[in-house]
């Protein structure tokens, strides 16, 4: 996306944690970049990895906000009006599935708890980063994950795993035909492992400078990188939007 085509942006997409939040928390940096973006007329679509409840809690919030794609594009949460509608993006067959491999994992690891957002998860579940710093215990569990055929990707703060094709993509490029918008009339934030599939097929992403620290591990990376400590998480958003937009 050009200079001139960034005028024209129709939506921007954005990683949550790390990239919309700083330091684990909401700042008044958020509510700038809202602010601007309203102010430009360009909706924000935020493409987390965080639970179906938290997409209910970021449109029931936030005004500004419309869609929300959440557990790492598992479903679109919409909101018109006083009306919130769901569209999940795998089968409830694979919803069904995911529930009796729970079972099964809970009897092969007893001792590690689902994350405290688990409840309000439908399409995937999740486990806390911080209860997996054994490594040993990482490696066993993401073992037992592929001998289920279960998929699974880690964000900032979770292990997430779910059944069926589940990508932010995938997600993102269903959204982006249902409003008849060009993919490359868009832009995308991120910077965590689970955003690599909108890095490998998004036109237009970047990456705010915290993304350094998984740089070495990503396979596919972003097409622009913010470097320097004053484009952390979202004040490297909401640079990159005032110096662009």
């Amino acid at each position: 996306m050009s200079h001139t085509q960034l005028n024209n942006c129709k939506i921007v997409f954005s990683d949550f944690d790390g990239t919309l939040t700083y330091k684990e928390g909401l700042g008044p940096v958020f509510f700038d970049i809202l602010n601007f973006l309203e102010s430009k007329k360009v909706p924000l679509v935020i493409v987390t990895g965080r639970s179906l409840s938290w997409g209910h809690f970021l449109l029931t919030h936030f005004p500004f906000l419309t869609d929300v794609i959440v557990e790492g594009g598992g479903t679109i949460v919409s909101r018109k009006g006083k009306f919130i509608t769901e569209e999940p993006m795998v089968s409830e067959a694979e919803i069904k599935r995911l529930a009796g491999f729970v079972l099964e994992f809970e009897k092969a690891f007893p001792n590690i708890r689902l994350s405290v957002d688990s409840f309000g998860r439908r399409t995937d579940r999740a486990i806390e980063l911080h209860d997996l710093q054994d490594g040993v215990l990482f490696h066993h569990i993401e073992d037992f994950l592929r001998q289920h055929n279960i998929n699974f990707s880690t964000s900032n703060v979770h292990l997430n795993f779910w059944c069926g094709e589940i990508s932010k993509y995938i997600a993102v490029d269903y959204f982006l035909k249902k409003q008849s918008v060009n993919e490359t009339d868009c832009l995308f934030f991120g910077d965590s492992l689970n955003d690599q599939a909108m890095f490998k097929s998004f036109h237009n992403s970047v990456g705010v400078s915290n993304i350094a620290t998984i740089m070495d591990r990503l396979i596919h990376k972003p097409t622009t990188i913010l470097t320097g400590d004053e484009n952390v998480g979202p004040f490297g958003v909401l640079n990159y939007l005032k110096k662009n937009l």
